[in-house]
């Protein structure tokens, strides 16, 4: 486990530490080197989409805040957040943030940097919390770890805030992409996309204080597909088609691969790609919040119910932080979380330095944070 230049760690006795100046130095030293490399063939994900990103053609909301920039720069980065709040005091916990080229940060819900563990590549990360580990209740969190083909676990302490590797658990996929959690009664379950369109569904359990995984069931979405997010409540499992739309399907593996489109893709609703995904609750209500990333917009549908669209909105200067482009990953959740009485959504921003345009060269990428109740403002929703 690895800790922040702010954390006190002490040399010897604990996580080593590193500091965010030598992540940063030694990402632009890495990624300098290799687009020096004439000869070598560029990986398409190393390239950042916003250089064909415009501002967000949605209903404007403002930024409420955003974390710090993802050490990696000039190469694509920042993908995919998660949020975690304690339940018996919202005012604690943490926001996750991949760092695809280089591992998992751990931020507190003001974007602070806490914790940065050197694991991966990873791109989407999920939780659930009350995951039992020898007789502990803990937070466990996944990500699909492209590097070593397999889910990465990490383990949340929620009593100090601190996460720790807790082992790789490798999957059959054509590549890493997609990743979310559910439950379905007590079970814990994870769902791994590969990057052309193949699914695992698993049931996740602790074995002699390791991960270990069952699966339970394979099919095939189509074309590539990445975003997903499973509403534990309706048992429905929602996977974004990139250049088709979002499909809805049961989470029971009986049912296999069983499906009915949401909202196709291209429309007027939704831009390819059409990336991440993520649930809202709020009372009664539950939202499905989408990306997309072609026009830097999130759609905003109610789903706890017959799906009901409430329309669209994108991220706007607030808060001393820039717009919000091409959108990866983001992650919502409702309630009080932190200094957000209504909910919090946290979205990946593909080109964080204020001032930057499409024509120029992006170089940092971060998290912005949304306030929920500036949406439902822009959105008229009651």
């Amino acid at each position: 486990m690895f800790c922040s230049a702010g954390d006190n760690c002490a040399q010897g006795a604990g996580p080593v530490t590193i500091s965010r100046q030598f992540l940063i130095s030694f990402a632009s030293f890495a990624a300098t080197a290799l687009l020096g490399a004439s000869c070598a063939a560029i990986d398409p994900e190393s390239v950042s989409d916003s250089a064909r990103m415009t501002v967000g053609t949605g209903v404007p909301v403002p930024a409420a805040g955003e974390t710090a920039a993802v050490a990696t720069q000039v190469r694509d980065a920042a993908d995919d957040p998660e949020i975690w709040a304690d339940p018996s005091d919202p005012k604690r916990g943490v926001i996750f943030g991949t760092d695809k080229q280089a591992g998992l940060y751990v931020y507190g819900l003001d974007g602070a940097d806490r914790q940065f563990l050197p694991i991966g590549p990873l791109n989407n990360v999920d939780l659930r919390d009350g995951f039992q580990v020898e007789g502990k209740a803990r937070v466990l969190v996944g990500a699909s770890d492209r590097g070593r083909a397999g889910i990465a676990f990490f383990l949340l302490d929620p009593d100090s805030l601190n996460v720790a590797s807790w082992g790789l658990s490798p999957v059959q996929v054509s590549e890493p992409y997609g990743f979310c959690m559910g439950r379905a009664g007590s079970d814990t379950i994870a769902v791994m996309i590969g990057k052309a369109g193949d699914v695992r569904q698993f049931t996740v359990t602790a074995q002699a204080g390791k991960p270990s995984l069952a699966l339970t069931r394979s099919f095939a979405v189509g074309s590539q597909a990445e975003g997903c997010v499973i509403d534990d409540a309706t048992g429905a499992l929602y996977v974004a088609e990139e250049a088709k739309g979002i499909w809805r399907y049961a989470l029971d593996p009986a049912t296999g691969a069983a499906r009915t489109l949401l909202a196709g893709a291209p429309s007027d609703i939704l831009k390819v790609d059409v990336e991440g995904l993520t649930l809202l609750r709020e009372g009664p209500a539950t939202y499905l919040l989408a990306s997309s990333q072609g026009d830097s917009a999130f759609a905003v549908w109610r789903v706890d119910a017959a799906p009901a669209y409430a329309g669209r909105f994108s991220v706007t200067p607030g808060a001393g932080a820039d717009a919000v482009t091409g959108t990866d990953g983001l992650a919502a959740l409702g309630g009080s979380v932190g200094a957000f009485p209504s909910g919090l959504i946290v979205v990946q921003d593909d080109a964080d330095t204020d001032g930057e345009t499409s024509s120029g060269v992006r170089t940092r990428q971060n998290f912005k944070l949304v306030d929920w109740r500036a949406v439902k403002a822009a959105l008229a929703i009651p």
